[in-house]
């Protein structure tokens, strides 16, 4: 049975305005319903991922336990809806209890930590309103492009990496940010050519703009043509562009017709990712 009075929300994430980011549902509960419950929970809300969350006893290594699902099946790493969630807990006051477990010489509350199919992941709110998440960074493999993978998404790759199970996408380099942005994919193929999608990048034209990197997402694969914004690809787009660039400190902008900023820090084996959140719709689930 939902808590906080069977509301569900729909949250923008990696934005600071409605309309804009990836939105995500976000509906915290007591415990987990069986799995075809939350898929047509999932399926209804039909947004890239809905978010389910119910909190855990304390004195455990997480304070919420935290699956996401897109209309189509469960994902074992979702960014957007992390930052969703985390954002609800935050401006609906349910982290109350866990900050109050920030040592008593502190005013600094501790993040609030999430158990997930991939692992503890955390949460950090900042004074700003922004959130930092805390994620695993991924394995990236450089490889060949596979047969077709070209003419399906119209554009031919400088580079190819696989970046391993823990998100399991293919990583794309193309020419620049305009190739980028003139994609129109052929998303039935692209269905054969990852385990969950694929991620296309290129450097930034103009960085005084306000970014490094640009980036768009397809997952056909999961029921996602193409993600507004993908938090967890920047696990991968990460050190990618570190690498290149030099620093560890930088910006993705997510270039579909919603676009979202990603702030991204890479930490060696893990990867920080900032962002801002908005809920646009509160509702009550009578399911």
């Amino acid at each position: 049975m939902p808590t906080d009075s069977h509301r569900i929300r729909v949250v923008d994430a990696f934005t600071d305005r409605p309309f804009a980011g990836n939105p995500a549902g976000v509906l915290l509960l007591d415990a987990f319903p069986d799995d075809a419950w939350l898929q047509h929970v999932a399926r209804e809300v039909n947004h890239a991922e809905t978010a389910f969350a119910h909190p855990l006893p304390e004195g455990g290594d997480a304070d919420w336990a935290l699956r996401w699902f897109t209309p189509a099946t469960e994902v074992d790493m979702c960014g957007h809806a992390t930052l969703a969630t985390a954002h609800v807990l935050h401006t609906t006051g349910a982290t109350s209890a866990a900050n109050s477990a920030a040592t008593p010489d502190t005013t600094t509350p501790r993040p609030v930590r999430f158990a997930t199919r991939s692992g503890i992941l955390t949460a950090t709110a900042h004074e700003d309103g922004s959130l930092t998440l805390d994620f695993p960074t991924a394995t990236l493999v450089a490889t060949d492009a596979p047969d077709g993978v070209a003419q399906a998404l119209g554009a031919e790759p400088l580079s190819v990496y696989d970046t391993g199970p823990l998100i399991g996408d293919l990583l794309v380099e193309v020419a620049d940010e305009k190739t980028v942005r003139a994609l129109t994919p052929d998303h039935k193929a692209l269905v054969h050519h990852s385990e969950r999608g694929i991620i296309v990048t290129a450097r930034a034209e103009d960085p005084s703009r306000g970014y490094d990197f640009v980036s768009r997402g397809f997952f056909p694969r999961v029921g996602i043509d193409e993600d507004p914004v993908t938090g967890s690809a920047h696990t991968a787009l990460a050190p990618f562009w570190s690498e290149r660039l030099g620093r560890t400190d930088l910006t993705g902008l997510q270039a579909s017709a919603r676009t979202g900023l990603v702030r991204t820090r890479l930490r060696g084996d893990r990867t920080l990712l900032t962002g801002r959140a908005v809920t646009v719709i509160e509702g009550e689930l009578f399911a």
